[in-house]
């Protein structure tokens, strides 16, 4: 007993549940909106499910096509692949029961969603090796956590909207933003290791200029989603204290210290994406 907990202990910290916090706020808002702000308890179970499974998925990947790297880093070093506690078999095997999780849940909301399904996974799994080739890594990865709010709203509503492609542009341009930030720790060691990311192709200055101009950008879409979701008052008022949330992040952070980016990485980033939910919700139940 003591060994299965000790293996799911380290299978959270494998795949960083408390990450989650990114991406359910989304999907949960996609399917808020959909429903008018009433979606089902089925669908959003299903729709839960979903979310979890891809996510561990995903960094089930990440982790396993990454692993000699992670041996490398000093940074990465307590991982649990890199440490021993979980094996490469053990995690194949998780990873391949994710991906079944997955699809069943897909398969339970709606024909649609379980046609993209297995698209969604190949995508999921994808960001790991574009480091390989590309510094535009970071939209890659910002354009799997943007289907969040696609996947919610075509779970309730199987097809695609405005506002839910606006949301899309919105998060995947959040994630690449903060994920510029988050490489740059690893500026030095990417490039000595031939891996890909703007802080290691152009250097810290420029990334820190990139980034913010990505969020920017963020920020305008979060509110032309709004505006295409026919939101209120409520919504653009957070939607507002997310812009200045935002400003605060990169106040935080410098080329010559890098010390606070994980406050600016998980903290701030996970209050805005449970803002930017609660601003639907507060929207919708106010209006309806």
């Amino acid at each position: 007993m003591n060994r299965i907990w000790r293996d799911a202990a380290a299978v959270c910290r494998m795949i960083k549940i408390e990450h989650s916090v990114f991406a359910l706020p989304f999907a949960y808002a996609g399917a808020w909106l959909a429903a008018r702000g009433r979606p089902g308890l089925e669908n959003l179970l299903l729709l839960t499910l979903a979310m979890v499974a891809v996510r561990s998925f995903a960094m089930t990947c990440n982790r396993l096509l990454d692993l000699r790297y992670d041996r490398l880093n000093p940074r990465t070093q307590s991982r649990p692949l890199v440490s021993g506690e979980l094996g490469v078999g053990f995690c194949l095997g998780f990873c391949l029961a994710a991906a079944l999780v997955f699809v069943l849940a897909c398969a339970g909301m709606n024909r649609l969603c379980l046609g993209l399904a297995v698209p969604a996974l190949a995508w999921s799994g994808l960001y790991s090796l574009t480091k390989r080739f590309t510094w535009a890594c970071h939209f890659v990865l910002g354009s799997v956590l943007g289907l969040a709010p696609l996947a919610g709203w075509i779970c309730v509503d199987p097809r695609f909207t405005l506002p839910a492609v606006l949301y899309f542009c919105g998060v995947a341009l959040w994630v690449a933003g903060f994920d510029i930030l988050y490489a740059g720790q690893d500026a030095d060691f990417d490039r000595d290791q031939g891996l890909e990311s703007i802080p290691a192709r152009f250097g810290l200055e420029p990334a820190l200029a990139v980034s913010s101009m990505v969020h920017v950008l963020a920020a305008v879409f979060f509110f032309l989603a709004g505006w295409g979701a026919g939101l209120g008052a409520a919504y653009f008022l957070v939607t507002g204290a997310v812009a200045v949330i935002l400003v605060w992040e990169h106040g935080l952070i410098s080329a010559r210290d890098l010390s606070r980016v994980n406050t600016a990485f998980f903290t701030l980033n996970g209050v805005i994406a449970v803002f930017l939910f609660a601003g639907v919700w507060l929207d919708l139940f106010l209006s309806g």
